[in-house]
């Protein structure tokens, strides 16, 4: 199967062929095929593993598609590098074609010279020629390129360390002179500043460095050089802290009863209060019950329990391994605990209701009456007690802007529906204040008053046709009642009515009763088209042939 990647499309016999060499190979029988370096490949490989892929395929079997190819990582080591600085040979005589016009150097042009730029450069002068430099190609591979410690010289780094001891050096020399120049003949004060010169680890000057007897003495001071509250050791130079410090009282000598508080001398615990007539909050020391439920004390034990049951629930929570990661989870799950509390009291409030009955009516309403006392003038001043301060609102409040005197939302205009200021009647938010001028202006804007200005101008020619309606109708044939005149039905039956309730009665009640309306409607009421169609209705014509006739049936017989 290894020869079949060299093989295209074969044939019904070449395909059986092939198939009866590769059993023949695979029972030993035939000889195994060859590489490409002439290595025998195992007949028994299977064929997804023999055959090259299209991208790889040599056209002859093999299997270097399956071998690790050949690195050469010469390339990639920190010596290869640049020569920096590197000459060839001695320098050219003669300013050459081509070359740097700056310092005669053919190998790179003016605009890449390193060198001073010259009032007169090497082409002009043919004076001071620079030798050619070298250029190196270096191939470096994918780490090479990528370092960025290639090409770094470590005696570079020499340098710093050259640098920093002549700076101690002059340091070590100027402590010196300083000694010298002092006038104490205190020894003590001598060694005190060599000492502070003298660097760690290094050897000192032997008329300035410290003995054994100067170490002794250091450590003979050194006890009583102890901080409060610290310890120094001087067998084993370590700081040790103390439990407590001098100034501390021990628990149990804050009340020396018997009976008081239990001192536990194992843990130097005293959980209860020594001093029981005193407040926690003004004693001395309240018990470590109080300080360890006091503070954000609460807040860590409920953290604490809250890490414990969410591990034993299988949750990856760790107070102390993760302690934002618990603090966070455990915000979380008293919102949620909030939220889900809240949604059970609504869920219960609506399958069963009764939420009337949560509403607690206010203790001043219960009682009809409070303690606060306070007493008002006629006015509506306060005379004694205090008024209850009104809540006030987050938003800024009597805040004038623009002259105004009122707020915005002072005034509603009720033609057009808009709020304004109250001061000038302005509709424009943030407008300049106008006064009594401004309301002025805005009612006459308003949409009556601009309609009364018309029906104004309008009355003076309506009182014209109103006077010459008058005069036609005086001087014309057509008179009040006649022509064509639309009759109200209804109108003419009361007015009818009204007719013959007035002739039924006698002429002196008529007379009186004309006399006593007469200062009543004289002047206010105008004869209508229904009353005079009534009266011409009911009036009597002598020339009428049946004005004497009586009917036994009519209710008006005289």
């Amino acid at each position: 199967m290894a020869s079949s990647s060299a093989v295209g499309k074969l044939s019904r016999e070449e395909f059986r062929r092939q198939k009866d060499l590769d059993a023949a190979r695979k029972a030993g029988t035939a000889p195994a095929a060859l590489d490409e370096e002439g290595r025998p490949i195992n007949p028994h490989i299977p064929q997804y593993i023999s055959q090259a892929p299209w991208y790889l395929d040599t056209g002859a079997p093999s299997l270097s598609h399956q071998r690790r190819p050949f690195d050469d990582r010469s390339a990639d080591k920190l010596d290869n590098w640049y020569d920096r600085g590197a000459k060839a040979g001695p320098a050219a005589k003669k300013y050459r074609k081509g070359a740097c016009e700056n310092c005669g150097a053919i190998t790179h042009k003016k605009q890449d010279c390193l060198e001073r730029p010259r009032k007169k450069g090497a082409k002009f002068t043919n004076k001071n020629i620079q030798a050619d430099e070298i250029i190196h190609e270096v191939a470096t591979g994918f780490d090479a390129k990528r370092d960025r410690w290639n090409g770094y010289d470590p005696a570079e780094h020499k340098k710093i360390y050259d640098e920093y001891e002549a700076v101690e050096a002059a340091r070590q020399k100027l402590r010196e002179e300083e000694i010298d120049n002092q006038t104490t003949t205190d020894l003590a004060a001598v060694r005190k500043v060599a000492k502070a010169g003298k660097k760690e680890g290094k050897e000192a000057d032997p008329d300035f460095g410290s003995s054994d007897e100067e170490d002794a003495d250091d450590d003979k001071y050194a006890d009583a050089a102890d901080a409060v509250g610290q310890k120094l050791d001087t067998k084993t130079r370590i700081t040790v802290r103390n439990l407590r410090i001098r100034e501390d009282t021990a628990k149990y000598l804050m009340n020396l009863d018997p009976e008081s508080a239990y001192y536990d001398p194992k843990t130097r615990s005293m959980r209860d209060a020594p001093m029981k007539n005193v407040p926690a909050e003004d004693a001395k020391f309240a018990g470590d019950n109080f300080f360890r439920f006091s503070g954000e004390a609460p807040e860590v034990q409920e953290l604490q329990l809250f890490a414990w049951q969410a591990a034993a629930r299988g949750n990856d929570v760790h107070l102390n391994a993760n302690p934002t990661q618990g603090q966070l989870l455990h915000h979380e799950f008293k919102e949620k605990k909030e939220m889900m509390k809240d949604v059970n009291k609504v869920s219960i409030l609506a399958k069963y209701g009764g939420e009337e009955y949560l509403e607690h009516v206010p203790r001043e309403l219960i009682n009809g009456q409070t303690e606060d006392y306070v007493e008002y003038s006629r006015t509506g001043q306060v005379i004694k007690g205090k008024e209850r301060a009104k809540a006030r609102s987050k938003y800024p409040e009597d805040v004038y802007v623009n002259n105004h005197t009122d707020v915005w939302g002072s005034w509603y205009d009720l033609s057009s529906g808009t709020w304004g200021y109250a001061c000038c009647h302005s509709t424009i938010h943030i407008s300049y204040c106008a006064g009594e001028v401004g309301k002025e202006a805005a009612q006459a804007s308003t949409a009556q008053a601009l309609l009364a200005s018309s029906k104004a101008q309008s009355e003076p020619f309506a009182q014209d046709n109103e006077a010459r309606a008058r005069i036609e109708q005086n001087y014309s044939k057509k008179r009040v009642g006649e022509g064509d005149v639309a009759l109200d039905k209804d109108r003419l039956a009361e007015a009818i009515s009204e007719e013959k309730k007035r002739k039924t009665r006698g002429d002196k009640d008529d007379d009186r009763s004309s006399k006593k309306m007469k200062g009543l409607q004289s002047g206010s009421h105008d004869v209508t088209e229904e009353e005079l169609e009534a009266y011409r209705m009911t009036r009597r014509n002598a020339e009428d042939p049946m004005a004497n006739y009586v009917d036994s049936e009519d209710v008006y017989t005289r």
